[in-house]
């Protein structure tokens, strides 16, 4: 496996994480994940960060994981060498004051420039892998906001599509995935949240989830504050060029 390094320091390794990789272990799948690689290239950070358990009750090889991506959204993503730096990175996002800003494709226009999505989000009553902020979601209800902001708009083969920036300001799961779904402007590609549109569109071509997590911006244990970013992948500036064109 092999995953491009964007920093690293004795604290920490910044990847571009790729699409079609888990970071971790999670008691049923036998692919290979990021910290498989990480173990193999950072041996001596075994252990490093908190132990999780399958729903059997399996322990999950989770060493170097301080925050997670979607199986299949790339970019920016901190794997931590060291306990102590798993603490401090563990209380930036716990506190968010870690700034994320991720970039997505979603299906149909957008009316306003901006917006604010500030929605709970929960368990769907429907499929246990998914989240919900919509009525009928169940379990307990997490509060959850993104800001979005429109940075390109058009139409591909008859087909409205949307390019947005997207800065989660809380960090549940799918968050952003869920709170697209929710105002019926779903992430292209997307198999679980956009599976009754994926059929019947053009997709803009794209052989994967339109998500990337493109910048992240944090204090090092050091207390430097850094900027890491993922470059915007070449699927995406092409994507954006359809939409222009049209």
């Amino acid at each position: 496996m092999e995953i491009p390094i964007i920093f690293e320091n004795d604290d920490l390794v910044v990847i571009n994480k790729p699409i079609g990789v888990m970071v971790h272990a999670d008691g049923h799948s036998k692919d290979d994940t990021l910290v498989d690689w990480f173990l193999e290239k950072y041996p001596d950070s075994r252990g490093v960060g908190e132990i999780q358990l399958s729903p059997k009750g399996e322990t999950l090889e989770r060493s170097g994981v301080v925050h997670r991506l979607d199986r299949d959204t790339s970019g920016v993503l901190i794997m931590v060498k060291t306990q102590d730096a798993h603490e401090h990175f563990k209380t930036q996002f716990h506190d968010r004051l870690a700034k994320k800003e991720y970039r997505a494709f979603v299906y149909g226009p957008v009316r306003e420039k901006w917006g604010i999505i500030d929605r709970a989000i929960g368990r769907s009553a429907s499929d246990f892998r998914m989240r919900s902020a919509q009525r009928g979601a169940k379990g307990m209800m997490r509060d959850a906001v993104t800001e979005w902001e429109c940075i390109g708009q058009g139409r591909y083969n008859d087909e409205d599509f949307s390019y947005l920036k997207l800065k989660p300001k809380t960090g549940r799961t799918h968050q952003i995935r869920v709170h697209l779904r929710a105002i019926e402007r779903p992430v292209v590609g997307d198999q679980l949240y956009a599976a009754h549109v994926i059929p019947r569109s053009n997709n803009l071509e794209l052989d994967r989830m339109a998500l990337h997590a493109h910048i992240l911006e944090i204090a090092l244990p050091n207390g430097e504050a850094e900027r890491f970013i993922a470059p915007v992948p070449q699927s995406f500036e092409d994507a954006a060029e359809r939409i222009a064109e049209e």
